[in-house]
């Protein structure tokens, strides 16, 4: 268990709490996200000798006392394996990987084999460790939706880039094989995204109270017979967004099982073909690419 106490100052005066906190874990380099420290706050983390329990929204007075207490991290139970993988830029901060189709990101329950995470911390062997149990891992794509992902090799550069996601700053373009041909060389889908009413793993487009905004721009980049070929770039990051929105206006993703009955590909068609982040430590632009998949070189082709 470790200790950290602190006086609140007069200049302090009426902040969050958990913000301030957040303030004092970030100039002691504590690695604590200032969700992280809303769910400690609640829990009874944090204590002040003139109040019973506290709130993350409470206000501060000057001269309060308060203590934070934060328990030991847990090993993780994850185990390194020798997974090859595509490594498109790498430092001492992060590294930026081409995720290929099938392969999980993160372990599930009763499931910490086979997956990103065992991959990279075979190949990096020290990564972020905010959430113990998806250590390195910041964002995440669909176990069959291929292209990059960054990971973060430490704390301060995972919450970096998690405040980057949290603002949609992070700039991020996908390509699709969908079924049909579409009506407008570009568009915009803004449709709110929520839990399937009856599919309780799906999500679907709703106009209920437990549906969120969501917003997609794409652009037709070739039509085929019975195909086209579009360029994506999600503006909000809900569950299955993209796969999604493009079901739900009559153009589903080739190979989608779950949005779309039109299989006649071998896997699901979606790539994430770039990524666009400000560096966390650096503060330097960072964009990278990658180069298309065979699979869909092969059905674009085959299908002229």
């Amino acid at each position: 268990m470790q200790e950290f106490k602190f006086i609140v100052e007069p200049e302090a005066k009426g902040m969050r709490l958990d913000r301030f906190i957040a303030d004092f874990a970030k100039k002691n380099k504590l690695g604590l996200s200032r969700e992280h420290i809303q769910k400690i706050i609640s829990g009874g983390g944090v204590s002040c000798e003139k109040r019973a329990s506290l709130k993350p929204n409470y206000r501060i007075k000057p001269q309060e006392e308060f203590t934070l207490r934060l328990e030991e991290k847990v090993e993780s139970s994850i185990l390194p394996e020798d997974i090859p993988l595509e490594v498109i830029y790498e430092d001492s901060d992060l590294a930026v990987i081409n995720k290929p189709s099938g392969l999980v990101v993160h372990p599930g329950a009763g499931n910490n084999e086979h997956t990103l995470v065992n991959a990279i911390l075979y190949r990096f062997k020290k990564l972020s460790d905010i959430n113990p149990g998806r250590p390195g891992i910041v964002h995440r794509l669909d176990k069959d939706t291929s292209g990059l992902i960054v990971i973060a090799k430490n704390n301060a550069a995972h919450l970096g880039l998690s405040q980057q996601f949290a603002k949609h700053s992070i700039k991020k373009k996908y390509v699709a094989l969908v079924k049909g041909q579409t009506s407008f060389n570009e568009d915009v889908i803004e449709l709110p995204i929520g839990r399937h009413p009856f599919k309780r793993k799906n999500m679907a487009v709703g106009f209920t109270d437990n549906t969120k905004y969501a917003k997609t721009f794409y652009k037709t980049i070739m039509r085929k017979k019975d195909t086209s070929f579009l360029e994506l770039e999600p503006l909000t990051g809900r569950t299955h967004q993209l796969r999604v929105h493009l079901s739900h206006i009559g153009h589903p993703i080739l190979g989608d099982a779950k949005y779309g009955k039109n299989n006649d590909f071998s896997r699901l068609a979606l790539h994430a073909v770039s990524i666009g982040f400000i560096h966390p430590r650096t503060g330097k632009n960072m964009e990278f690419s990658c180069s298309l998949p065979v699979e869909f070189k092969e059905f674009i082709n085959n299908n002229s």
